[in-house]
Order: C-alpha cells, then structure tokens, then sequence
C-alpha cells in the first residue's frame, strides 16, 4: 500500500522515497528528474535528497524549511536487485541480503524471468517449503500435464513421475532469519529412472520476501532462481522468479528449467488462490515441519505488524 519513488543518483546509487511531496502531494516518480543526488518534484522543483529524504532546494523560497523532508527508506542493490528493508515499527536493518557471487562476478548471466500474482497472505507461500507431503501429490505428476489442476493426473501422462525428497531446516545463529530447503528430483519414464532428469535444489530463504533456489545438474552445469515475494496488499503478492546461468550453457537450458518451475509454481497457486487459512491445522506426525515453519516464520511479526480487530489470529485479511 505503500508508494515510492525510486531512483538512480548520478552518482550511480540507488535510492527509494516516500513517492508524494509534502508540499502539495505531487508524486516525484510521475514526472521528477534526477538532479545530482537528489529527485526533483514536476510541480513546483523542490528537490529532495535520496540519502535522507531531506529537501535541499526551493527554487522561489529564500530560505528551506528544516523540516521539509520525505520518507527514506533504508535499501540496497544486490544480485541486479534492488531490495527494501520494511518494518512496521520502522526499526533499522537487522541483517544484510547475501551477495551472489556468481551473479556479481558475471559467470552467471540472466536469462529470464517469470511474475505472477497471487491471492494469498505472504506466510502462506515459504510455509510450502515445509509441506513435504504436498511435493508427492501436486507436484510428482508430470509437467507435461501442464498446471491445470483438473488435468494434471490425467491418465495420457501416468508414463512419467516426478519423485521428490526434500528436508527442511532453519538456520542457527546469527542466521536465524534464513532457513534451507535440499531438494533431490528425480524423473521415472514407464517405471524407470531417467538419470537425464536428476536434479539438486537448494533453496534458502532470507527474510520472509526472498529465495535463492541454486540448481544443480550433472552435466548441465549450476544456476540459480531469485524469488522474490513483494505484498502489493494485505492478500495480493506479487512473485517473481529471476533464473541467471552459467553464460557456457546454451539458453534453451535455464528456459526449460524456468518453464518447469512456472509450471509447478502454477499448481501452487490454484491451491493459494482458492484456500483457506487455519491458525489450528489438522496435522498428523508427518507434517511437523509445518509447525515447525510457523515458528521460524512468527519472527518476522512485531507488535506494530497490521493485523484487523477482528481476526488476530487468521491470515485472511
């Protein structure tokens, strides 16, 4: 619910406002130029610097008001991003967002990107990370059934399964906002295992709004999918998927990969799209790790977090 102007000092840094100027409300993103390191309003040129927000120039008063700012937001540019630090009670940066190494060092090169949005809280969709159970039953039938839930098992595709073994586990200290997912794929054809088909992923989610899922195959070489989860609204979640590869791999290679995990992440979302939150699952011994989830992820709430009068306890808000 937020707007914001983000821009690029001539310096070359990165910055994010608060979008509308105190003055008279016009938005700095919708019109404003780059004046050294500051934005300049379209209406009347106040210029408002990107370090801290603070008006620096008014190009018809003697004298600028020392009052006279916008909001800054703390952000930083990591792995051709540039991300936002939000905290509902406005605390400073706890952590800082792991470079890529591969990435900044252009082994990987990018090589497209995938968005979607979704209908659904943002605890809802890492929790997935968790539900080992849900791997074999939505996401074992092949991609070639596509992610149209009524067709998915359809019997033309039974030839072909995708097998799954994945372990969850939060990080120790001092990373205690990161937890790890191993995921081990493997394809069978007609019963039988296609080698071609196996597949390391390991995700790492850092903070509750980013996920490096660092691939890894035998022959067809390492890359890495960038998830990043952006609250547009309470219930509305904008996904976006940055897949970046070794540039000595021919595309076609992370396309189909990126193709793959649009495919599976689509089955994903009818499910978010369509459920209902409960704060008191039924949960048999085997989906511990969900509970589990819920207590790692109860860290990234604050007593300022939004929540409704109504329904503190549930997620459909």
């Amino acid at each position: 619910g937020e707007h914001l102007a983000v821009f690029r000092s001539q310096d070359g840094q990165a910055h994010v406002l608060d979008a509308h100027c105190p003055h008279l409300g016009a938005n700095l993103a919708a019109g404003g130029r780059v004046r050294g390191g500051c934005i300049e309003c379209p209406f009347h040129g106040w210029q408002f610097r990107g370090e801290d927000g603070k008006c620096t120039s008014i190009p018809y008063a003697a004298k600028v008001p020392d009052f006279a700012r916008v909001r800054a937001w703390p952000s930083c540019e990591v792995n051709g991003m540039v991300l936002l630090w939000y905290h509902g009670q406005g605390l400073d940066p706890t952590w800082a967002v792991p470079e890529q190494r591969e990435i900044t060092a252009g082994e990987w090169v990018f090589r497209g990107q995938t968005e979607h949005l979704v209908d659904v809280h943002i605890q809802e969709i890492p929790e997935n990370a968790a539900d080992a159970a849900h791997l074999a039953f939505l996401h074992g039938p092949a991609i070639l059934g596509g992610s149209d839930l009524r067709y998915t098992r359809s019997r033309l595709w039974h030839f072909m399964k995708h097998i799954w073994k994945a372990e969850w586990q939060p990080e120790p200290e001092p990373n205690e906002h990161c937890s790890r997912l191993l995921l081990q794929h493997s394809a069978t054809i007609f019963g039988k295992r296609l080698c071609l088909m196996d597949l390391t992923v390991s995700a790492r989610q850092v903070g509750p709004g980013l996920v490096y899922l660092i691939f890894e195959h035998a022959f067809l070489g390492r890359g890495i999918i960038l998830q990043t989860v952006t609250p547009l609204e309470p219930l509305l979640q904008r996904v976006v998927h940055k897949i970046y590869y070794q540039k000595n791999i021919p595309a076609i290679v992370p396309k189909f990969i990126l193709r793959a995990e649009c495919v599976q992440f689509e089955r994903d979302i009818t499910i978010w799209n369509n459920k209902q939150y409960l704060s008191k699952p039924l949960l048999v011994r085997e989906d511990s790790g969900i509970q589990r989830h819920r207590c790692w992820f109860s860290q990234f709430y604050s007593e300022g977090s939004a929540r409704p009068p109504a329904k503190e306890e549930n997620l459909d808000w």
